[in-house]
């Protein structure tokens, strides 16, 4: 098979599996299990925990012991068969446990992702930043694939979105082992020293203030990120508690309307290329930081009816503010470190995006939500008094947008980067 459908089909699957229920987990938790609000916010909290160390180690492990694409496999089948145990918890604490390990297995993995598809390309002679962008596209396609299978299938409150997700999982790890090899690139030698037998030396890119700034904000950046996964389809999905919206296309569909950001995502990525070699990363992540403050602020003036375009505008911007950041920013880390560092560095943006972005963004966000954005209305229905709580999801995405506002203009006046396209054209990332 052509070595590049081969990892078109390996990102197909890496997302897939985390589309078939990533946004619509919170209808299951919410309308199916009927669990509280306090404890679901511990479960995107176990995204940023297993990010902290997870993917820093299992790059330390693919970059001394064991080829990166075994190790890959081996995690894809053990978190496809903690996902298929879901189902069968019916206690939130334990449902915590359990998705932290299943997150411990699957978030190394999208940093692993990158690692075997670059080695591949690289290996085959090809320019890692013109042939990777058109392969990874098909991660978000199979993420919207997911995402669409959930929705018109009526399980996007059901058991059976962590059933698809298990069996594709498992299906993607037994896979992964017929995948280019991908070998450690730093033996170890007797006098090795404790930071190169662990390999650590990734944590040497703090010591540089460029990069030290880059990781800093990409922590910041990757909070953005887990508010739109956390709340976006709920959002959507409450608007059916206003009687003129509840039988609006965007309550019944909301998982298809949130899909539209994954389809922007595949036309941003097809960018990355030109926008990245001519423009550079401080300019490239900057874009992507103001587009996540229009992502917010359309979101927190927009509705089912008048205010539909800014929900779609909204989901369309979303593309340039994960691809341009996510993606660039991994090619990034790529062209700044040593090949026998690769998985580690990869690692090492990932726990800072992903680690300790998510924590920042679950756990702030839902302390702010509860003590200034939610509110109790008390309604009678059928002679009964009922009380509600209700989110005022206006002000809460304005807030996030004001959030995303300084991170950008802090990072246009601390992040000192001069664009040399020749050099990046030449660098070691494709010959």
């Amino acid at each position: 098979m052509n070595l590049k459908v081969r990892l078109v089909v390996m990102n197909f699957f890496q997302f897939f599996v985390w589309g078939a229920w990533l946004i619509t987990i919170a209808n299951y938790w919410f309308g199916t299990k009927q669990w509280g609000p306090a404890e679901f916010g511990a479960i995107f909290l176990t995204l940023g925990i297993s990010s902290l160390f997870m993917p820093t180690l299992t790059g330390i492990i693919a970059d001394r012991w064991i080829n990166a694409e075994k190790l890959y496999a081996i995690l894809h089948i053990l978190s496809g068969a903690t996902v298929f145990c879901f189902p069968l918890i019916n206690d939130p604490d334990t449902f915590f446990w359990f998705m932290l390990l299943a997150m411990c297995f699957y978030m190394p993995t999208i940093a692993l992702t990158n690692t075997i598809g670059y080695n591949a390309l690289k290996q085959a002679g090809h320019d890692v930043v013109k042939a990777f962008p058109p392969i990874r596209v098909f991660g978000t396609i199979g993420f919207i694939a997911a995402m669409w299978i959930t929705n018109l299938t009526g399980n996007k409150a059901t058991e059976y979105q962590f059933y698809l997700s298990a069996f594709a999982s498992i299906a993607l790890g037994i896979y992964s082992f017929t995948l280019p090899k991908c070998p450690p690139q730093m033996q170890a030698t007797g006098k090795s020293s404790f930071v190169q037998l662990f390999g650590l030396n990734a944590f040497k890119l703090f010591a540089n203030y460029k990069m030290a700034l880059f990781f800093i904000f990409s922590m910041l950046l990757g909070a953005s990120l887990q508010l739109t996964n956390m709340y976006g389809d709920v959002f959507l999905d409450e608007f059916k508690n206003v009687p003129i919206y509840a039988d609006s296309f965007v309550v019944k569909y909301s998982t298809i309307i949130m899909s539209i950001s994954q389809m922007s995502e595949t036309l941003f990525i097809l960018t990355i290329p030109f926008f990245l070699k001519r423009l550079g990363i401080k300019k490239v992540m900057l874009l992507s930081m103001v587009a996540w403050v229009l992502r917010f602020a359309l979101f927190g003036f927009g509705d089912p009816a008048e205010g539909l375009w800014m929900i779609i505008l909204s989901c369309i911007v979303y593309g340039m503010a994960f691809d341009f950041f996510n993606i660039s920013g991994a090619l990034f880390v790529e062209t700044q470190c040593h090949p026998s560092m690769r998985a580690s560095a990869q690692g090492l943006f990932m726990m800072m995006t992903n680690g300790f972005g998510t924590i920042i963004g679950s756990f702030i966000s839902g302390k702010l939500i509860a003590a200034y954005f939610t509110v109790e209305k008390t309604v009678v229905e059928n002679g009964q008094t009922i009380t509600h709580i209700e989110k005022e999801w206006p002000d809460i995405w304005i807030t996030f947008a004001a959030y995303s506002l300084v991170v950008a203009i802090l990072f246009a006046i601390l992040f000192k980067h001069k664009h040399d396209r020749t050099a990046l054209e030449n660098a070691n990332i494709g010959h």
